[in-house]
């Protein structure tokens, strides 16, 4: 009797019995060792989850940084050419010291009296490189302003992207769960048919193919889904213990009349982040053209002192005037062709700077009629897509209640089921595409 039970043990069919409930178990321990603990929760929209990732993206905050830092250099620029105003206080003891003059073939002891001294000393000086460089502060300023809105505009972009991402696998994953129950359900009645000799053991084995087959796919996708919720955290810069909950559907947020107005929105050259870059691209080159020329301008140069001296003792020398006023006009005159090869070279950056603009004019119309062109295409091959995992689903449980019945065969099943699975496939791409045709017009046409 020890022996049958070793052999039914030991034996392929016992195995094969035995190992669908392991490989579970094992999927439950794998699940389980995957489950993340989350502290808190945190409920956006799609609006709500742009607007949080601007407020703490670090990126964006650095930007936002360096339009204070080139408003603080353009004050630094400005402040050269005003007036300034110093004070200084000085002790001097000469420590007994008398100087000797001869005067008239005589000798005359002059005493060093020990003096203290207070100085006011005011100045300013003008040049036209001074006034070009406040003016090359401005389109700085204009240039960090508008990365600024570049960087956020793209930071926009990445996250809906996230966002409609996470919702595609969410949408398909509930697909996916859906016929998988489905097939496990005709793999365990299978299976009881065949332990009564009604069908071949093979049916049943192929079905529990397919469901282990299914089962991955399920749980790949599931794992798919929390690299995009991480992705979506890393981008909204939140904690990893705080557990996101997106309140948008994918069919809100895939809206018809939305892509149809992206379409049919008109180009302006003018709200286009690179085109803007490029314009202050050529001011700053013709500003440092003047820049150069400028090295050739005279310095005007401004100087008033106020000195106050107390002596502490009687007679000695007092040299110092009490009021100076000194006016200083400075004309560069040769440098060895210096600054003639200064003003060459940003003549020669400037023309570079114009042909940089004027070709990226005349792509920016050919760039725009191809961004529309993508996403009518990704529009209509979403449309495809859906109306593909809409019937491809029928058919699905169609072919299942067929099997159920004994209509259908095993092969035909498999088959039904392995175009379910490549239909959701190229749904979750469509969708990604879509939204990325739609993202990059938009942020193309600088639509907010």
């Amino acid at each position: 009797m020890s022996g049958i039970l070793a052999f039914c043990l030991l034996s392929p069919l016992a195995i094969d019995a035995q190992q669908p409930q392991s490989t579970a178990s094992m999927r439950e321990r794998i699940q389980e060792a995957m489950q993340h603990e989350y502290t808190s929760t945190l409920s956006l929209s799609l609006a709500e989850a742009q607007d949080y990732a601007i407020r703490q993206n670090r990126s964006l905050q650095n930007a936002s940084l360096a339009v204070k830092e080139a408003r603080a250099q353009r004050w630094q620029t400005i402040a050269a050419m005003l007036p300034t105003l110093d004070a200084s206080g000085t002790y001097t003891d000469y420590l007994g010291y008398s100087a000797t003059m001869s005067i008239m073939g005589k000798e005359a002891k002059i005493t060093m009296p020990n003096v203290a001294a207070f100085n006011l000393t005011a100045g300013i000086g003008v040049n036209g490189q001074g006034v070009i460089g406040a003016l090359l502060n401005n389109i700085a300023i204009e240039m960090q302003d508008i990365s600024r809105e570049k960087t956020e505009d793209e930071l926009r972009a990445s996250v809906t992207q996230s966002y409609m991402s996470v919702l595609a696998l969410e949408d398909i994953i509930q697909l996916m769960d859906s016929s998988l129950k489905n097939v496990q359900k005709l793999a365990t009645q299978t299976q009881s048919m065949a332990d009564v000799g009604v069908v071949e053991q093979t049916q049943a084995d192929q079905l529990r193919v397919r469901v282990n087959q299914l089962q991955n796919n399920l749980t790949a996708n599931r794992r798919n889904l929390q690299v995009a919720y991480d992705a979506l955290s890393v981008l909204l810069d939140i904690d990893a213990k705080k557990q996101l909950i997106l309140t948008n559907t994918l069919d809100q947020l895939l809206n018809a009349d939305e892509i149809l107005s992206s379409l049919l929105s008109p180009f302006q050259i003018d709200n286009n982040h690179n085109y803007r870059l490029l314009q202050k691209n050529v001011e700053l080159a013709k500003r440092n053209v003047d820049m150069a020329a400028w090295a050739y301008g005279p310095t005007l140069s401004l100087a008033y002192q106020y000195t106050y001296q107390h002596y502490f003792q009687e007679g000695g020398m007092r040299m110092t005037p009490p009021n100076l006023l000194q006016v200083t006009l400075r004309m560069p005159l040769f440098s060895s062709g210096k600054r003639t090869a200064a003003v060459v070279e940003k003549r020669l950056a400037l023309q570079e700077a114009q042909n940089t603009l004027d070709e990226t004019t005349d792509n920016l119309g050919i760039q725009y009629r191809n961004l529309r062109y993508t996403l009518a295409n990704a529009y209509e091959t979403y449309l495809t897509e859906k109306e593909n995992i809409d019937v491809t689903q029928r058919v699905f449980a169609q072919m299942t209640h067929k099997y159920d019945w004994g209509a259908a065969s095993n092969l035909e099943l498999t088959n039904a089921s392995n175009d379910l699975i490549t239909a959701q496939s190229s749904y979750v791409n469509a969708v990604l595409n879509l939204v990325k045709a739609q993202v990059e017009l938009d942020e193309f046409l600088n639509n907010k």
